[in-house]
């Protein structure tokens, strides 16, 4: 008891930093923290670069209906890719979802967010019990290495000619201005 007593702010942290590696909403709430004092902007000043096509880049959503990238030309296309297992998915997502409700309206701007596990009743689930609206899609077709590599998560954006305008790999604030102005600028850009 003796030694416990001793040591209880070590054995605090042991427990701490176990509850975090071990829990993913508890890693999730600690890197929303962090979001929120600052760290994870991301980058928007990623030149553009085109893909080959966006033809062919499908999407299945819940009731069975399919979305082809190409078919969205003329709109700016929010891409992100996440899982409900993955703490710093779970962390963004509510960035994403403000993100979100500011533009579901516009119909210069479209929102795709791909379950990458393709399991739509545990990511319909998790969207639910958080009371986010978001729109759930799973690939149908192959997605190249420039727009997906398999890290989550990963967003990216497509500007109204279909040029690749931002990706980044990892968590990131979305709620951010510079991404709301972002986007913006490329809705007023021909």
């Amino acid at each position: 008891m003796k030694f416990i007593r001793k040591n209880i702010f070590n054995t605090l942290f042991v427990i701490f930093l176990l509850v975090i590696v071990f829990v993913p909403d508890a890693k999730a709430f600690l890197i929303k923290g962090l979001m929120e004092i600052g760290f994870y902007k991301p980058n928007v000043e990623t030149p553009k670069e085109n893909v080959a096509s966006l033809n062919g880049i499908r999407f299945k959503d819940v009731k069975g209906n399919l979305i082809d990238l190409g078919d969205l030309k003329g709109k700016v296309i929010f891409l992100n890719f996440w899982a409900t297992w993955c703490p710093p998915c779970r962390a963004e997502m509510p960035s994403i979802y403000k993100l979100y409700t500011q533009f579901k309206d516009d119909k210069d701007v479209v929102f795709i967010f791909a379950d990458a596990d393709g399991d739509f009743a545990k990511s319909g689930k998790f969207m639910s019990d958080r009371k986010y609206t978001m729109p759930i899609y799973k690939e149908e077709s192959d997605i190249p290495e420039k727009v997906f590599a398999g890290a989550l998560p990963t967003t990216v954006v497509f500007d109204k000619q279909g040029r690749l305008s931002f990706r980044h790999e990892g968590v990131a604030n979305y709620a951010d201005q510079k991404i709301i102005d972002f986007i913006n600028k490329l809705k007023s850009s021909r």
